[in-house]
């Protein structure tokens, strides 16, 4: 058991070495983000420690443009030459063994063009392995999620999914694959998310496949380790997209994995901090838990030394922002090869910042999608989930189908509602109820066109107003809300159906006036095509949020 790990060797700046060979590809300011590196007390030769490098991402929610970039940092990590760094002394080149892993949601959305980006990008970068998250279930049909496992070299690992016998999904997920570079073998185990059906749409996908709850996850994963260790593997690696808590407690009540490569709940873990991703398992030996954030900001490099049990005695972990790399010309036309070459519809003069918190806050990269919905289907109002912007617009910068797919990329069927003043008020409190009550904030406050309302951090509705076609504001009554006068709203199938239970799931076939074949960033080009350019980013006062102390 290690008892006390602590930080040494001041003045470490692994970037030097890793980047120190720039070219065209690579920035002008490379940033420093690289932690110092950990140890024991112990003090070991440098020929009784096995050497790896880890490159890991998470939860890049399709961000093709982020992708390119993540190319761009995986050539630099391959390089032969990267390796010599001050973590790995005088170690060389060739008993450094290096690794690349994903941790799921690297597609999203049932664009097939989009996800099979995602997948080639896999392939581009040569991942040893990736995980079944939550968001590759977006897929509608199971034949379509199979051709895409098929048609990569990547393994999808999901140890805690069956697939009915009869699904093209069948045998798709392994339970885990047995990698070896430079003479270093290494497991890698994959779960999915247990709450993967509370989090998708249903579809034939979803519908095709079970996944275990945690308790029954971490037999299964125990089951495994053992398993990998009978082969004679004693370095394990867990793929988890089960989120920070549930790998808390894989960590606690398993024993033989040495790192887990975390995702879902994005959170962005920096450096090593014993209690915090420094954990111990069962029988006390040291356990590392990663997470890289979301959307492809970051990428994480791990370097971990192991003796010869197969114990980790020395490590370092690095997340390192992707904004400041460039997309490689050539990566960035096999990616228009496959979705075709956007088109620009406008461009934007200010914009304010993303929000922090964007599933509790206002999101004006948000709104103008839902005036998009209003306007362009002809409705008194829009609703939106927060949950579906996941990205932004930039000042200065032009506009095309490609960063609008990028700022909402579900592609959820348009529908058009008639609902009364009590759904739509219902809805907005289940919206505002889970999500300041829940520690993850989901399922994500209601953006709002043709509304506004004022709410406090408690979850509370405080004021809810219409503002009808001529911009008058006719005032709703909260408490009392009328059951019989209805509005016409636009929003997504996922909505409507009663996506994350902000409606109830079986409106009566009166309440849904259209479904249409396109989704919101269709409306959001043909909207913006028509704006004064360049169209303004800004806060409106449509939501307001009162802070007050939480119980």
């Amino acid at each position: 058991m290690i008892s006390n790990i602590y930080n040494s060797y001041s003045n470490n700046n692994l970037l030097k070495y890793y980047f120190n060979n720039t070219n065209r590809s690579i920035p002008q300011q490379v940033p420093k983000q690289y932690s110092e590196p950990t140890y024991t007390k112990s003090v070991y030769n440098d020929s009784d420690l096995s050497h790896t490098s880890w490159f890991y991402i998470n939860d890049l929610h399709g961000k093709m443009t982020k992708m390119e970039r993540i190319y761009n940092m995986v050539q630099q990590f391959d390089r032969k030459d990267a390796s010599k760094t001050d973590f790995f002394k005088n170690t060389t080149n060739d008993k450094v063994a290096k690794f690349k892993v994903s941790s799921g949601d690297i597609s999203i959305g049932c664009n097939p063009n989009n996800n099979k980006v995602a997948y080639k990008f896999l392939d581009w970068c040569r991942f040893d392995a990736t995980e079944l998250g939550n968001h590759e279930m977006d897929v509608v049909e199971p034949g379509d999620l199979a051709s895409l496992i098929d048609n990569t070299n990547c393994k999808m690992l999901a140890l805690n999914v069956k697939a009915d016998e009869n699904s093209p999904l069948a045998n798709k997920f392994k339970k885990s694959v047995i990698v070896e570079n430079n003479g270093e073998k290494v497991g890698l185990i994959g779960i999915a998310p247990s709450d993967m059906f509370d989090r998708v749409k249903m579809s034939n996908t979803l519908s095709s496949i079970k996944v275990a709850n945690i308790d029954e996850t971490i037999k299964l994963v125990q089951q495994e380790v053992d398993n990998l260790r009978k082969q004679g593997i004693n370095k394990i690696a867990l793929l988890s997209h089960s989120g920070i808590d549930n790998d808390k407690k894989i960590i606690s009540m398993t024993d033989g994995i040495d790192i887990i490569f975390g995702g879902h709940t994005h959170n962005l873990i920096e450096g090593i901090t014993e209690g915090k991703n420094l954990l111990y398992s069962k029988s006390g030996e040291p356990v590392i838990m990663t997470q890289a954030g979301k959307n492809g900001e970051y990428i994480g490099i791990l370097n971990v030394d192991f003796d010869q049990n197969g114990v980790i005695k020395r490590v370092q972990n690095n997340v390192i922002p992707t904004s400041p790399y460039n997309r490689p010309l050539y990566v960035k036309d096999a990616v228009e090869k496959i979705i075709g070459k956007p088109e620009i519809v406008g461009r934007v003069g200010e914009a304010v910042p993303m929000p922090k918190h964007i599933l509790i806050e206002d999101n004006p990269h948000g709104n103008l999608i839902a005036d998009a919905m209003r306007c362009e289907l002809d409705t008194d109002i829009a609703i939106l989930n927060t949950g579906n912007i996941r990205g932004r617009f930039t000042s200065g910068a032009e506009v095309d189908s490609r960063l609008l797919a990028d700022i909402s990329p579900f592609e959820d069927k348009m529908m058009v509602l008639k609902l009364s003043e009590k759904q739509i008020v219902d809805a907005i409190k289940t919206g505002l109820e889970l999500s300041f009550n829940s520690k993850n904030h989901k399922p994500g406050i209601l953006l709002v066109s043709g509304m506004k309302y004022k709410c406090n951090t408690k979850g509370e509705l405080l004021n809810l107003e219409f503002i009808d076609r001529n911009n008058k504001s006719h005032k709703i009554d909260i408490n009392n809300p009328d059951e019989h006068k209805t509005y016409t709203v636009a929003a997504d199938d996922f909505f409507a159906m009663g996506g994350d239970n902000y409606l109830p799931s079986n409106l009566p076939e009166s309440s849904i006036l259209k479904t249409l074949d396109f989704d919101k960033n269709k409306l959001a080009c043909d909207y913006i095509k028509k704006q004064t350019q360049p169209i303004d980013i800004k806060y409106d006062g449509r939501l307001e949020i009162i802070n007050e102390t939480m119980p």
